[in-house]
């Protein structure tokens, strides 16, 4: 009797999370409301099926001004979403070239066996750029182009996106001088008379930086080579694995793939476009550098460190006209290449925007206020040892709401900041608990349009991801906790 194939279960698609989320967060907000007296404002209707095209232009101002804290609130995805899908355009008429798949060939063929080095130097730059200026959303164009690396070198696509995610994010999270998360919580705290050493913040922020990165690239090295030993233990779904070798998978031998001239002008016009795209997001000026003044404003009128994702959706569609000459298409190749690369982005483009709508909905409620000042009441008169745990576990709620580094900065810090003076601890550990708290979530939280849009470009889904670095979070909370209770208790 033939035995019976165990199939792996499919999981639940990640648009399909975020609208159960929607729903779950929006009934919670009606049994706080009740237990609250209407101090947690109960989601309406209208509320739940406006927040996503919300999360697409952003709450109009009127609900913004009227709210008891403004400040929860995030901007609109539309701008991100552009971005994206100009991006998308942007890699369809790289692909069309065939330079990005001759390109990805070559360098496996190269590396003969050596892949794995990829990994812990991939990782480390990416986790550069999060602990300096909190590389987070840019990110999402590394996915698929990883996740297409990984899987020709012999990985899967959850590799490539876990070299992204948790590369920046383990930055992020020790962050350093990272202007969004301790650079904005600083600013909070000088703003309401407090001083704070910021000597001691990058001391802790490199040390939590450095641990927490260091075990990530552990982790995912020993899955990776794993997967490349026996494809079969990848915990990659079966419409998962279908997707990647349907995008990724080329039939192509290495030792037959050879970059033509323009191929390899492609590829160097795609090299400038990234690198150009990382040093305009750097906000150079807050660390004293003003090489970029000036001539570098030439292209979208704000120059390299002030671009945000309208001046990078610029950029990216200037560079795929020129790849789309250098690379020798026609005019409709150029075009219909650029059309179907972003139609391959809108699931991209509704997972980020649903996500940005979660957050606009909890807004709308006033929960994270609720939950904020409740738990610092609460926190009154307890010791360093119990202090410092307890916020990092407030910060980990509180991320849910608000993801934003900058916008959770501007909301918590006037509270926790001062409360952690006044019980005589020290602040610029408090700093960290937040810093570290809110990148810690943002490796998992399924309202950072980033993780969802980046897992979603890389064919993965969020079920899977969770699954897959379940163990590991649970390590570096561990690993972050530790640090700021030592911290909190000698500083």
């Amino acid at each position: 009797m033939a035995e019976k194939t165990k199939k792996k279960k499919e999981p639940i698609s990640s648009f399909s999370i975020l609208l159960i989320l929607l729903v779950v967060l929006a009934v919670i907000s009606w049994i706080a409301a009740a237990a609250t007296g209407g101090t947690v404002t109960a989601a309406s209707l209208s509320n739940i099926l406006t927040s996503p095209i919300y999360g697409f232009t952003g709450a109009p101002t009127d609900i913004v001004e009227g709210a008891a804290n403004p400040d929860t609130f995030p901007g609109g995805a539309l701008e991100v979403c552009f971005f994206v899908m100009i991006l998308g355009g942007f890699l369809g008429v790289m692909t069309k070239t065939g330079a990005l798949d001759n390109g990805i060939a070559v360098l496996v063929k190269k590396l003969k066996g050596n892949e794995l080095v990829l990994i812990p130097i991939l990782m480390i730059l990416f986790s550069i750029g999060g602990t300096t200026y909190g590389m987070c959303e840019e990110t999402v164009p590394f996915y698929v182009l990883l996740a297409a690396t990984m899987y020709a070198a012999g990985f899967d696509a959850m590799v490539g996106s876990a070299v992204v995610l948790l590369g920046a994010g383990c930055g992020v999270l020790g962050s350093t001088v990272n202007p969004f998360a301790v650079g904005a919580a600083v600013s909070s705290l000088v703003d309401a008379g407090i001083q704070v050493n910021q000597g001691i913040i990058i001391a802790l922020g490199a040390i939590l930086w450095i641990s927490t990165t260091a075990v990530s690239i552990i982790y995912v090295m020993k899955y990776a080579a794993k997967v490349k030993k026996d494809r079969g233990s990848t915990i990659l779904s079966l419409q998962e694995q279908e997707a990647e070798k349907e995008n990724f998978g080329k039939d192509n031998a290495l030792e037959d793939v050879k970059l033509t001239g323009r191929q390899k002008g492609a590829l160097i016009v795609f090299a400038i476009a990234f690198v150009v795209m990382v040093i305009s997001f750097i906000p150079w000026e807050d660390f004293g550098v003003e090489i970029f003044l000036g001539w570098s404003a030439v292209i979208t009128g704000l120059p390299l460190g002030e671009w945000y994702f309208v001046e990078a959706a610029c950029w990216f569609f200037i560079l795929a006209l020129i790849i789309a000459v250098v690379g020798g298409l026609t005019e409709a190749e150029t075009v219909k290449a650029f059309i179907d690369g972003t139609a391959d982005m809108m699931s991209v483009v509704m997972i980020i925007a649903l996500a940005r709508g979660i957050s606009i909905l909890m807004a709308e409620t006033g929960m994270s206020d609720w939950i904020l000042l409740n738990a610092s009441n609460a926190l009154q008169g307890v010791s360093a040892f119990i202090f410092a745990p307890a916020s990092w576990l407030l910060y980990v709620v509180l991320s849910f709401l608000i993801p934003s580094s900058s916008g959770m900065a501007t909301v918590s810090m006037p509270i926790m900041g001062p409360l952690a003076a006044n019980l005589g601890f020290s602040v610029e550990t408090m700093v960290m608990i937040f810093s570290s708290a809110n990148g810690f979530v943002n490796l998992f939280t399924p309202t950072c349009g980033a993780i969802m849009g980046g897992l979603a470009v890389a064919h993965v889904q969020y079920g899977t991801w969770l699954k897959w670095v379940g163990k590991l979070l649970a390590i570096l909370a561990v690993i972050c906790l530790v640090i700021v209770t030592v911290a909190m208790c000698i500083l």
